[in-house]
């Protein structure tokens, strides 16, 4: 595991198969994934692929991007507004909207991304945190922390993760 001067990173054991989001790449990397991923918000599948992608960066969970095709896009509904990544340009977002239950900006994606970036254009990422649940291979993850953050966590990641409390020092 590289750590660089974060000297406190040194004790956090890995197991044969988990992977530290220290030695994750800055920039970050894009990962074509098979794995079954699935998104569920008010009963209902909102996405489900085996073609997904992730973007690996340091001291982040992934992030786990879903073909626009294997996506219910008429629940996500458009919101105003954007945000900028140095690294995969203007974000757009979406509310999830489903019999009258709502999740604000609780999707996002880069209609045109950076160059390094250019397969997940207009694939979609979701906050697992306002999803009723978002699995990896049938587990449930958990949310990375923090309102900005969307990283997804689960038993093969090992952190400490940037968002969470007392990690601004990470």
């Amino acid at each position: 595991m590289k750590t660089g001067n974060k000297s406190h990173l040194n004790n956090v054991r890995l197991k044969p198969d988990q992977e530290s989001v220290w030695a994750y790449p800055r920039p970050p990397r894009l990962e074509a994934i098979s794995k079954h991923i699935r998104v569920c918000y008010a009963g209902r599948t909102i996405a489900e692929t085996r073609r997904a992608y992730r973007v690996l960066e340091t001291s982040h969970p992934p992030v786990y991007y879903i073909p626009p095709e294997d996506i219910c896009v008429a629940y996500l509904q458009p919101e105003s507004g954007s945000s900028l990544c140095e690294w995969k340009g203007q974000a757009r977002y979406f509310s999830v909207v489903v019999d009258g239950k709502r999740a604000q900006r609780a999707a996002w994606s880069y209609p045109n991304p950076s160059r390094a970036f250019a397969a997940i254009g207009n694939y979609v990422a979701f906050y697992a945190g306002l999803m009723d649940a978002c699995t990896v291979d049938g587990e449930k993850v958990q949310p990375q922390e923090g309102n900005f953050y969307g990283g997804w966590i689960t038993k093969d990641v090992v952190g400490p993760f940037k968002g969470a409390a007392g990690s601004s020092n990470l």
